[in-house]
């Protein structure tokens, strides 16, 4: 018998199998078309559907005895349907700047912080509530004909099984739904003037929504046995994947993006989190919850000075058999040694990582990238050094305001490609003064997707014993306090480099 998940993602999907016991066996990868304009963003959900079902194809021709399958993906886009569950427009991404002034009427009517205190999400027009009234206001043709209103996992849900239901995690990205009764909020529909039945039903992460209809069986060579599974959004499910349970570990996501996932006991202090753009999402475990503190660009700002700036330098790792990365970290620590100072001694430059816009606490699309301090003597190792720190800085700048909730994790378990650098994660444990821990792990989602699909089918007992089985520690960075300190001189700086760059920009 075997377990997959299904990562959909906004730009392509992945479906991976894992035998009984929790081992990777195999995966199928598929990308789809997204357009972005000055305009609009948007994706069409029927490309995304036939991307899922080509996936599950490919898995199902080599593994027809697939049990469940879970389906994790990104969150905000909302897509109308039919009765039948086929799209009736192409969707708005959730950086589509459309649905502004329905989220400006929405907060007039209502108030900003009463709408954070039911969603526990502070309103922004990035989520589905204010683009569906945009729909209804400026596309009453496809209004008209709904019948259901989706987000992306409910929707291909619905496409392999026939059932209409949305996990919490999923349905906290509508900015319509009660994060206390788990339940779609009539307060804030009523002022919007949406129907509630529209939605699917709110269901806990990792809830089983149906069998495979006949129709996709034969589609996609799929048991007609094999069961759907609602997991949640891609965050929750690398929580779960990164085998964090309980408050006193967070989750450190080192890919394109940089997200860290801290998980609450207890329902946050909503005020506290509002200053930061940060929500409040229900977790996998009952009474418990998490939020997000992320960076748009992680790995995605050191892969830009590498591709930009480390030409020369790439050519030269090739010669010798070496990541482009290990030569200029050899590079910085020739140079800092060759001054008498240790390897890794903090660079003095301050990198403003916005090079996409700044996420949490900002959530300021405008914002710029900004490098400063650079002289004659600045090498592409020294910038290389000094966007590792800019971010470092950043998570460090969320990291203190998250305290103010007084939380505080006995250390993080960190996936993705960065928690593969061992430079990455000691500067992290430094800056942040916490262990960091890196897990086998790259892609934590899938596997968080195939550890409650393996629940839902019968294959593990509990969270406990699904990560026995799929999570695996490696390395365990402990914090140094002299690095600690050293760090501390120049984010003094930094915490005012954002505010002297904004007006400039």
């Amino acid at each position: 018998m075997k377990i997959a998940g299904l990562d959909i993602g906004t730009s392509s999907c992945k479906c991976t199998v894992f035998d009984s016991d929790g081992t990777y066996l195999d995966n199928a990868h598929k990308a789809y078309p997204v357009k972005r304009m000055a305009t609009c963003h948007e994706i069409d959900m029927k490309d995304v559907r036939d991307s899922v079902f080509a996936v599950i194809s490919e898995m199902a021709a080599k593994y027809p005895d697939i049990a469940g399958i879970g389906v994790t993906t990104f969150g905000e886009t909302i897509v109308l349907t039919d009765e039948d569950g086929e799209p009736l427009h192409v969707s708005m991404l959730y950086t589509d700047p459309r649905g502004a002034d329905e989220c400006r009427e929405l907060v007039e009517k209502l108030g900003e912080m009463h709408i954070t205190e039911i969603t526990g999400t502070r309103p922004h027009e990035m989520y589905g509530l204010p683009k569906l009234m945009w729909l209804r206001n400026n596309r009453p043709d496809v209004f008209e004909r709904a019948h259901h209103v989706f987000q992306p996992e409910d929707f291909i849900v619905f496409s392999l099984c026939g059932v209409a239901q949305i996990d919490y995690s999923l349905a906290t990205r509508s900015l319509a739904f009660d994060i206390d009764s788990l339940d779609w909020s009539d307060d804030i529909l009523s002022v919007a003037g949406i129907d509630r039945t529209l939605y699917p039903k709110p269901v806990p992460s990792g809830t089983p929504a149906g069998k495979v209809t006949r129709k996709v069986a034969e589609k996609t060579g799929l048991s007609e046995s094999c069961v759907i599974v609602s997991i949640s959004q891609d965050q929750i499910a690398a929580a779960v994947g990164a085998g964090a349970f309980s408050g006193d570990i967070a989750v450190d996501g080192s890919g394109t993006v940089q997200c860290m996932t801290p998980i609450f006991e207890s329902r946050p202090d909503v005020h506290t989190l509002y200053k930061g753009y940060f929500v409040t999402v229900p977790y996998v475990a009952s009474g418990k919850f998490v939020t997000y503190a992320y960076l748009y660009t992680g790995g995605a700002l050191i892969q830009w000075c590498v591709d930009t700036l480390a030409k020369k330098e790439k050519e030269e790792a090739d010669k010798l058999g070496i990541s482009v990365y290990e030569l200029l970290e050899k590079q910085y620590a020739e140079k800092m040694t060759s001054r008498g100072l240790p390897a890794d001694e903090p660079t003095g430059l301050l990198v403003l990582p916005h090079f996409a816009g700044a996420a949490t606490p900002y959530m300021d699309t405008g914002s710029k990238g900004a490098i400063v301090g650079l002289t004659t003597d600045t090498a592409v190792s020294d910038i290389y050094m000094a966007c590792r720190e800019g971010v470092c800085y950043e998570m460090y700048l969320l990291y203190k305001m998250l305290q103010e909730t007084g939380y505080k994790p006995a250390k993080f378990h960190a996936t993705g490609g960065g928690a593969h650098s061992a430079v990455w994660m000691q500067m992290k444990a430094d800056m942040l003064g916490v262990p960091f821990t890196a897990l086998k792990t790259v892609d934590a989602g899938t596997v968080g997707s195939a550890m409650l699909t393996g629940i839902a089918a019968g294959v593990f007992k509990d969270l406990e014993d699904a990560a026995n089985h799929m999570v695996e520690e490696t390395v365990t960075y402990q914090p140094r306090t002299e690095m600690h300190e050293k760090y501390m001189k120049h984010f003094a700086r930094y915490e005012g480099l954002y505010k002297a760059v904004r007006p400039l920009v």
